[in-house]
């Protein structure tokens, strides 16, 4: 189980500030992130599958934080994942129910992405209004497939040429989570 460290805000809304895994640290994101995000947004690798092509300049990144740090407590469960000190990625829900998640290359293949998600997924159901979770994936990310569905993501349906990004046109496999109970 995650450890978890809460805020609650001035609409009395329990907002989560920190979740803890065995490895991994899940923070709300800061403007001082920038560098570390851009590092991971403008790398070819890391941004193959994502919605948009390579972050080209900071700027970029900055407005891309800027609104990850605004989004609504109500609709957003956002967090950047720390590891040794340092930000990797981010892992969550800029809109709810849909999940997003990114880590840079050099944490691949080590059970990270997983690990956040899992730590992610266990505190987002603790919420009362959210009972399912979505992804949508380009069928050609394995990676991402095969640890979705070890979380218990299934197939709810595809969909071709769903987005036109950096890399041509994309097709999407809809992912979706249930709430436990």
């Amino acid at each position: 189980m995650p450890f978890v460290k809460h805020a609650v805000s001035a609409q009395g809304y329990d907002r989560l500030m920190e979740i803890a895994t065995e490895r991994l640290l899940l923070r709300r994101a800061r403007p001082e992130d920038v560098d570390a995000l851009h590092a991971i947004l403008s790398n070819d690798r890391a941004m193959r599958y994502w919605s948009t092509p390579p972050h080209a300049t900071r700027a970029e990144t900055e407005a891309w934080l800027a609104a990850m740090i605004e989004s609504p407590a109500e609709e957003s469960e956002d967090f950047v994942v720390v590891r040794d000190g340092g930000v990797i990625g981010k892992a969550g829900a800029f809109r709810l129910p849909e999940i997003g998640y990114i880590l840079h290359p050099d944490h691949w293949g080590l059970g990270l992405g997983r690990e956040a998600l899992g730590g992610f997924v266990a505190h987002v159901f603790r919420r009362p209004d959210v009972d399912h979770l979505v992804a949508d994936v380009d069928p050609r990310n394995i990676g991402s497939l095969r640890m979705l569905a070890g979380l218990g993501f299934y197939e709810a349906g595809r969909a071709e040429r769903t987005y036109h990004t950096h890399i041509g046109w994309c097709d999407s496999i809809y992912l979706r989570l249930d709430a436990p109970g």
